[in-house]
């Protein structure tokens, strides 16, 4: 009982240091998170999971945005190669995703802070797995440099963005 709240209390601690956004694929990467909470399986909270009919229809737009935002990390999963429910779909995705590793470099954004998983509706343990590894390496990058920082906060005091009069 007392190792259970041990590991219980490591998995959650610092867990709102970070902010992670999980695009998740209805048919199988959103099933194979849904598992892993029947499951029971422990991993960080501090992904907010947002459920595409397909991770191809995710425009590169909505990724920028999520980071403009203050997220600290963007996940996007998908079906696995050649079990996507539009054929497709995550062949495209695996095309975006460079474009888009690429853009975040154009704004400052380091390489870590994206990543592209196929997880299916069986794989419960390997989202919940994906979710801890994901979350311990954008940790260790600290937070987003786009993340605006909160007003009276000491440091910059100002919002990332505005100009200093």
């Amino acid at each position: 009982m007392e190792e259970e709240k041990k590991e219980e209390r490591s998995i959650t601690e610092g867990a709102d240091d970070v902010r992670i956004l999980a695009f998740l694929c209805n048919w199988c990467s959103y099933a194979g998170a849904d598992l892993a909470g029947v499951s029971r399986l422990q991993y960080p909270p501090n992904v907010l999971d947002v459920r595409v009919m397909c991770t191809g229809t995710i425009s590169p737009y909505f990724v920028v945005k999520a980071f403009q935002e203050g997220m600290d990390g963007v996940l996007i999963a998908g079906c696995h190669i050649g079990d996507c429910h539009y054929l497709k779909g995550n062949y495209m995705t695996a095309k975006r995703f460079q474009v888009l590793r690429e853009a975040l470099r154009f704004l400052g954004l380091e390489e870590g802070r994206l990543r592209l998983e196929w997880v299916s509706a069986a794989e419960g343990e390997k989202y919940a797995e994906v979710v801890r590894s994901f979350t311990e390496q954008v940790r260790a990058l600290g937070p987003s440099p786009l993340r605006r920082v909160p007003a009276g906060a000491k440091g910059r005091g100002e919002e990332v963005g505005r100009r200093r009069k």
